[in-house]
């Protein structure tokens, strides 16, 4: 099984890290409903580790746009039979949560990594508690929130604001004492962008890379490349994706969150061994 140091090792060893999607909510865009039972969920994550998958992410909010907050009871609700039995697996889990309460639940079984797209923003006791746990994080770009984000976002140059921004809030965790080899940087493709504003962030994943953290990209089944395939159901974006996080791994990013497991796999295996070819 994938260890966190293995996941914090990548951009050295080049290995793509597959972060499988597990969303048990019932209103996610691609696949709300689907796994929010206890069993449906088990199954699920236990399939995408025979995928490949290096992590599972499991979230109990949807955060697409136009989603509404969901209490910290109601998510932790929702995670207290799925999370455990997660873990139970053996799989490197994380967390996909703002709200320390159900971070502090999710770390209490066994989370190894808080996947925060507020970047600590949302919930001021998410930091400290990174900290004193000595978690993964994930800081992520949002502009806005979940329910207004996608209401005519604009940026002087997204690719230098959203760098600006992780690099500010990579300031922020540290005094908080979160180390930095413990941090991950997430530029939040469709978290209050254009598709022009997600293609700029995939064309400069090199700029997020040079910070000196791995980085994560989603471009899973996202909205944009709808736009650009005319692909109405996110389900029939996965070729998409892949070219999205094909050309990202190319750039140095290490990090993909996907729901479709075995396709990322195989094409990010296939880029890494392009990008960073045998000396033997």
């Amino acid at each position: 099984m994938t260890t966190l140091e293995d996941i914090f090792d990548s951009p050295r060893t080049g290995r793509p890290i597959v972060m499988g999607i597990l969303n048990v909510t019932p209103d996610s865009f691609s696949d709300g409903g689907s796994f929010a039972s206890p069993a449906s969920a088990l199954e699920r994550a236990r399939r995408m580790l025979d995928e490949g998958a290096d992590v599972i992410d499991v979230g109990a909010e949807s955060t697409r746009p136009g989603a509404r907050r969901v209490s910290a009871d109601q998510q932790m609700a929702r995670l207290r039979d799925v999370f455990p039995a997660v873990v139970a697996t053996g799989a490197a889990v994380s967390v996909d949560t703002t709200l320390a309460t159900v971070a502090s639940f999710a770390l209490e079984h066994g989370a190894a990594i808080i996947n925060d797209i507020s970047a600590g923003r949302d919930d001021p006791a998410m930091l400290p508690l990174a900290a004193s746990r000595d978690a993964g994080l994930v800081l992520m770009h949002r502009l806005g929130e979940p329910a207004t984000m996608q209401r005519a976002p604009v940026y002087g140059d997204v690719v230098a604001d959203v760098r600006a921004f992780l690099f500010q809030r990579v300031e922020v965790a540290r005094q908080a004492g979160v180390r930095a080899e413990r941090i991950i940087l997430d530029p939040g493709l469709g978290f209050g962008k254009t598709a022009e504003h997600n293609l700029a962030l995939l064309a400069g994943v090199a700029e997020f890379v040079r910070l000196g953290f791995p980085v994560l990209i989603g471009a899973s089944r996202k909205g944009f490349l709808g736009a650009l395939t005319k692909g109405t159901n996110p389900a029939d974006r996965v070729h998409a994706t892949v070219a999205a996080h094909v050309t990202a791994c190319l750039s140095g990013a290490t990090i993909f969150r996907v729901h479709d497991v075995a396709a990322a796999r195989a094409s990010l295996d296939v880029a890494a061994a392009i990008r960073k070819p045998s000396r033997t």
